[in-house]
C-alpha cells in the first residue's frame, strides 16, 4: 500500500479526545488493508479515510517507556539510560553521537536542498536521586540529586550502585530516638538511612562515599491508560520524542531534525545549554513533564491529566512559535492549553533559547502527577499526543519559515 500500512501492524486511531489502538488486517476483497477496531472496521486503502479518521502508524511505546524508567541515569550519570536511547534511536536516525558531557544527539536529514536549516527537539533524560554520603554502622547515609520531597522517602525500594548493585529500603529511626526537634513534621534527610540488610562488614566493603542511589520502583499500568513510575520525569517526554522519530519514517521533511535527549536538567541545564551551542540549531523545542491536577494541586497552574498537553507562554519562549503550534493542534483536533511562564520556565527551554546570539523556543509539556518522587503518574495518550503533534510540526515546516518568524505579533494567542 501506498501509505506503508501493512498486515499486523498496530495502527493508532486519533480523537480529539484520546487515541484508541486497532490492528491492521488484509481484506479478503481487492486485498485492502482493514483496521479493526473495538469490533468495527476502518478501511485503510481510501485516502480519505485515512484522512478522515486522522490515522497513524505508531508502534505501541509502553514497553520502550517501561525500560526507561526502570534504568538508572541521575542527573550527570546518565550512562545507563542513554545506551537504551541510543539502542532505540539507532534505526529511526542517520547519525547518532554523544556529546562531551553526555548529551544523546540524534540527526536525521531534511530532504530540503543544503544548506538545510535544522530543528532541535530537546528532552531531558537525567532523573533524580541520592547520593551516599557516609557509611556507618553498615547503614547508608545520603544526599540529594535534583530535588527530593523527601515526605515520600521512608519505606521506598532502591538499588545502591556501589561495587555491585545492592538493593536496599531508605528507613527512618524510631521517633523516639530521634532529637525533639527533629520528630515533628517530615523527616529530614539527614535521619533517612539506607538498610541493604547485609553486615556492617560487608557493606563498608562495597560501598563507598559518592556511589549512587537510585529508586527501585517498578512501573505499574492504572486504570484508564495511565502509567506509574520513578523518572517519568522526563522520560516520558523521551518516549514521545521517539514516536516522533517513528512517525517521521513515513513523513516527509524539509529541514534536518535533531533529536536530543539532554544531560543534567536536574541539576545545570547544561546539556541543553552545550547541545544547543554545538549543533547551533535554527529553531528548538523543549519537551518536559508540567503538573497535573491531583490532590492539593487544582489551580490554574495545573492540567488535568489524560486531557492534552500543554504549550509554555512567556518570556522564555517565542509567541510566534506558541502560534503555529496552536494553529497545528487545532487543526489536528489535538487539545492543548496554555502553560503560563512568564520567567524561566525552569526546564531545558531556558539554557536553549539564550544559546549563542538567541535561538527562537518552543516548550511542550506533558501533565504529570507527584513530580519528582519515585510513583510519578502519566496519561499514555498524552505521551502519543505529544509526539504526533512534534511529527506534524517537523513535516509541516518550509525552507522559509525561519524568515517569516517575528516577535511583532498581537494576535499569537
Amino acid at each position: 500500500m501506498s501509505h506503508g500500512i501493512g498486515a499486523g501492524d498496530k495502527i493508532a486511531l486519533l480523537y480529539p479526545n484520546g487515541c484508541d489502538w486497532g490492528e491492521a488486517v488484509q481484506c479478503r476483497i481487492k486485498s485492502c488493508i482493514v483496521c479493526k477496531e473495538r469490533g468495527r472496521e476502518y478501511n485503510l486503502s481510501r485516502f480519505d479515510d485515512i484522512r478522515y479518521t486522522h490515522k497513524a502508524v505508531m508502534t505501541d511505546i509502553l514497553p520502550f517507556l517501561k525500560l526507561l524508567i526502570s534504568a538508572p541515569g541521575l542527573s550527570a550519570y546518565e550512562g545507563p539510560v542513554a545506551r537504551l536511547i541510543e539502542d532505540q534511536w539507532k534505526p529511526l536516525v542517520d547519525e547518532i553521537s554523544t556529546s562531551r558531557i553526555g548529551s544523546l544527539h540524534g540527526l536525521k536529514k531534511g530532504g530540503g536542498k543544503s544548506p538545510r536549516p535544522s530543528i532541535m527537539i530537546a528532552t531531558h533524560m537525567d532523573a533524580i536521586g541520592l547520593l551516599v554520603t557516609k557509611v556507618e554502622d553498615g547503614f547508608i547515609h545520603l544526599d540529594e540529586i535534583g530535588g527530593i520531597d523527601v515526605r515520600i522517602l521512608p519505606g521506598t525500594p532502591v538499588i545502591v550502585h556501589g561495587k555491585q548493585d545492592l538493593p536496599g529500603v531508605i528507613v527512618m529511626p524510631s521517633l523516639k530516638t530521634l532529637p525533639e526537634d527533629a520528630r515533628a513534621g517530615a523527616i529530614g534527610l539527614r535521619h533517612l538511612l539506607v538498610d541493604t540488610g547485609l553486615l556492617r562488614s560487608k557493606v563498608a566493603s562495597l560501598v563507598r562515599v559518592g556511589d549512587l542511589v537510585s529508586f527501585n520502583t517498578p512501573p505499574i499500568e492504572l486504570a484508564g491508560e495511565v502509567i506509574s513510575g520513578h523518572s517519568l520525569d522526563n522520560r516520558a517526554s523521551v518516549a514521545a520524542l521517539t514516536i516522533c522519530l517513528e512517525e517521521l519514517q513515513i513523513k516527509s521533511h524539509l529541514w534536518d531534525v535533531w533529536a536530543v535527549a539532554t544531560a543534567q536538567e536536574e541539576e545545570t541545564l547544561g546539556g541543553a545549554a552545550t547541545s544547543a551551542f554545538h549543533l547551533n540549531p535554527d529553531l528548538a523545542i523543549a519537551v518536559d513533564v508540567t503538573f497535573a491536577k491531583g490532590p492539593g494541586a487544582d489551580s490554574w497552574e495545573t492540567f488535568p491529566l489524560g486531557k492534552g498537553i500543554t504549550l509554555g507562554w512567556g518570556a522564555n519562549l517565542h509567541p510566534y512559535l506558541y502560534k503555529k503550534f496552536k494553529e497545528l493542534a487545532d487543526k489536528l483536533e489535538i487539545p492543548v492549553a496554555m502553560d503560563i511562564t512568564p520567567t524561566h520556565s525552569g526546564t531545558d527551554a531556558y539554557s536553549i533559547q539564550v544559546a549563542r546570539e538567541g535561538i527562537p523556543t518552543m516548550l511542550i509539556g506533558i501533565p504529570l502527577r507527584y513530580m519528582h518522587t519515585p510513583v510519578e503518574v502519566v496519561a499514555v495518550k498524552d505521551i502519543q499526543r505529544a509526539g504526533r503533534l512534534l511529527a506534524e510540526f517537523v513535516s509541516g515546516l518550509g525552507m522559509d519559515f525561519v524568515s517569516k518568524i517575528s516577535w511583532e505579533d498581537e494576535d499569537a494567542k
